[in-house]
């Protein structure tokens, strides 16, 4: 289900058993137990949670959702540090990419949220709790920690952020979901060569329907070639010209990143870009309801 602009899952494991995987912005919490409502029946908790990452609108809805349901939460161990309240994500960069989706993008949460008390880190062979068939894929770049989940029997690959099928970065594709297969979203992305890395893992599983974490889902020779020339060119097709992170991504230490490289423009800079670029948008509103 699409929520605003981020897609959630929900996977039947079996008879009156299902896991959720992320959850949405915050405020979408009635959404989603309306969606597992008309899937499962009422008041059918799913067995667990499963997060590809910890962002701000894959994580929104979740105090609200552990508040219905007592199950736990699962998570790369690398997410820990953004899901139990010791560490930020690193700044976004509202330079890498262009499009208002990237110059808004510093406004956007990057704070941890604290689950201590319901999060746990995935096992380090790959496999998912109560998701039998099911595997993950450590696809990190986009975030330290996140997870791509596989099925090998059909080749059902839930990719999260890893990449995307709509421009990320236009307010237009959003709006539009217009469908476009993409690197990760540009304006959160760290480190580029590990998702440059992530994006070939994933080409050589081979898969043949995907769904991800922005934009409607993909398919057969599409997801194949599309995906395939994302690998092969993933410098010239998802690697931003210019952005704080291009050059050296932001490293972590066992807390989570903590160092981050320079700011290519100060802040004045980037407030001055998205006011004049807010009243350009309006304008052309204005003028086309004319």
């Amino acid at each position: 289900m699409k929520i605003v602009f981020v897609n959630i899952f929900m996977i039947t494991t079996g008879p009156e058993e299902w896991v959720l995987v992320d959850a949405g912005l915050k405020g979408s919490a009635g959404k989603i137990l309306e969606m597992a409502d008309d899937l499962f029946g009422e008041d059918i908790p799913p067995s667990a949670i499963i997060l590809t990452h910890g962002h701000f609108d894959h994580t929104g809805a979740l105090k609200a959702l552990l508040k219905k349901w007592n199950v736990q939460v699962y998570a790369h161990p690398l997410e820990l540090p953004y899901l139990t309240g010791v560490s930020s994500y690193p700044p976004a960069d509202p330079t890498a990419g262009g499009g208002m989706m990237s110059f808004m993008s510093f406004l956007y949460p990057k704070k941890p949220i604290d689950l201590s008390t319901h999060v746990h880190a995935l096992d380090k062979d790959g496999s998912l709790p109560y998701m039998p068939g099911w595997r993950y894929i450590h696809t990190p770049g986009h975030a330290p920690g996140h997870i791509s989940l596989f099925r090998d029997q059909d080749k059902v690959l839930i990719a999260g952020d890893a990449f995307v099928t709509v421009k990320a970065e236009s307010l237009l594709s959003v709006i539009t979901q217009k469908k476009e297969l993409s690197g990760p979203p540009k304006y959160f992305t760290p480190n580029w060569l590990a998702a440059a890395m992530s994006v070939k893992k994933l080409r050589d599983l081979k898969p043949e329907i995907a769904g991800t974490g922005h934009g409607p889902a993909i398919s057969g020779e599409e997801l194949t070639q599309g995906l395939g020339n994302l690998a092969d060119n993933f410098q010239t097709l998802a690697i931003p010209p210019q952005g704080r992170y291009i050059r050296e991504p932001a490293k972590m230490n066992r807390k989570g990143l903590q160092y981050l490289p320079p700011e290519p423009f100060n802040k004045a800079w980037i407030a001055s870009v998205f006011v004049l670029s807010a009243i350009l948008v309006f304008g052309l509103v204005r003028q086309t309801r004319k």
